[in-house]
């Protein structure tokens, strides 16, 4: 009996790491999808990285780690929505167009 609900714990252990590894993939995952939506907007509007940044209140070296999809080496981006917000207006698309 002690082995079988030790068996059941130890597997409900191993199925919560696993969710933890495929939210952590799907964040970075998304945040890809995300520099790579941001890069082609601006691209597409021939603006500089620079002019961007500025315009939504963010320094270059944060815009430029959104659009490669990092905060830190290693760490999925995960911007505030005031940020977003923001880069929608530099944009001047709605939020859910910006959004992958």
């Amino acid at each position: 009996m002690l082995d079988s609900f030790l068996n059941q714990q130890y597997a409900y252990i191993i199925m919560g790491k696993e969710n933890v590894k495929t939210e952590s993939t799907n964040l970075e995952q998304y945040a890809q999808l995300l520099g790579s939506r941001l890069r082609a907007i601006r691209l597409e509007r021939k603006l500089s990285q620079e002019t961007v940044s500025q315009q939504a209140g963010i320094s270059t070296f944060t815009y430029r780690k959104l659009e490669y999809g990092e905060s830190n080496p290693g760490t999925p981006a995960n911007p505030r929505l005031k940020t977003l917000m923001n880069l929608s207006h530099v944009f001047d698309i709605d939020l859910k167009e910006l959004l992958p």
